[in-house]
């Protein structure tokens, strides 16, 4: 059948561009063989790479967050613990606090700070760790009457004028 016969403009679907005719596989075996193989492979081939890529993506994204889980929750090269308070005269309170260090040679600092009734930080006070030190008691002046005390950090990198020879008074 020409697109003659099929009528003016429509155009054979057996029929090619460049004028030769193309048997289509029901016309060559009698038979539907259904779609051409590398028509199955083409269109198949870019979900297999969005897979593949998807894989690789969550891959990284658990990797990165194994990473920043084990950064910034494992456990501290250095960290105090507060073992226990007394309050003084005149809105003060004694901290006494342990410290718990990878490297007991290395100097370090703490900061200790005190809370009142409403546990609204009142006073903090920063303290020099010398080596090989792992108790160290200190008192912590408030603005008002403390009623407990806590450790809020410590650190290896110690300030300069904590770690002078010459060091302020109490």
């Amino acid at each position: 059948m020409s697109s003659s016969e099929a009528g003016p403009g429509v155009p054979d679907p057996a029929e090619r561009p460049d004028g030769a005719e193309k048997a289509t596989a029901r016309e060559s075996t009698g038979a539907d063989t259904g779609p051409d193989v590398d028509d199955l492979e083409r269109r198949r081939a870019p979900r297999r790479g969005r897979r593949w890529s998807l894989v690789a993506l969550a891959l990284v994204a658990g990797v990165a967050a194994t990473y920043y889980g084990y950064t910034t929750l494992g456990s501290t090269p250095i960290e105090g613990q507060r073992v226990g308070y007394a309050e003084r005269p005149g809105d003060a309170m004694s901290v006494t606090v342990d410290v718990l260090r990878e490297d007991p040679s290395r100097p370090g600092v703490c900061i200790v700070r005190v809370r009142d009734i409403s546990g609204a930080e009142s006073g903090r006070k920063e303290i020099y760790v010398p080596p090989g030190r792992d108790r160290l008691t200190t008192v912590v002046r408030s603005i008002g009457r403390p009623v407990t005390a806590d450790v809020f950090g410590c650190s290896y990198e110690v300030p300069e004028y904590l770690s002078t020879p010459e060091r302020p008074t109490e």
